[in-house]
């Protein structure tokens, strides 16, 4: 996605499935483009790219949370077209930064911030989490923060 927003690309793609049939992707495009178009509109103007990823995180997010209570319901059907939109979402955020990586932006944000207990946490996260937006599961970067500041 170098240089076309993300609802630049959501369109192109909505375009290409249109023509494919392909009617999964296609509804799950118009969902994430209705979003986006809804949260611009709320806001008045155009979204920000960080604006952006953290819709789509956010969509992420509530389908991987839903995941278990239809497992546990024992309702496969939904549980894999939850997967499959998981799929379908996540090729349009960016790389995930791995744990390593996680672990030398958490120490930096601990030593800019000066933290030294749990207590300070929500410094290091407040400082952490704009600069992460899309880019990590921030339960996974809560962890790291908490280990890193015992």
């Amino acid at each position: 996605m170098e240089d076309k927003t993300l609802t630049d690309k959501l369109y192109e793609d909505q375009k290409q499935a249109s023509k494919a049939k392909d009617r999964f992707r296609l509804s799950v495009i118009r969902m994430l483009r209705s979003e986006l178009q809804n949260k611009a509109i709320e806001k008045k103007e155009p979204l920000e790219s960080d604006e952006e990823m953290g819709i789509l995180s956010r969509e992420v997010k509530k389908r991987q949370e839903s995941l278990d209570d239809y497992k546990k319901a024992n309702r496969q059907d939904i549980v894999d077209d939850l997967n499959k939109e998981i799929e379908i979402l996540q090729e349009y955020l960016p790389e995930q930064l791995s744990e390593e990586e996680l672990g030398k932006m958490v120490e930096e944000a601990i030593a800019e911030t000066g933290a030294e207990s749990k207590k300070e946490m929500g410094k290091v996260m407040g400082l952490l989490m704009p600069k992460l937006k899309g880019k990590a599961d921030g339960n996974l970067v809560r962890r790291i923060v908490e280990n890193k500041l015992e």
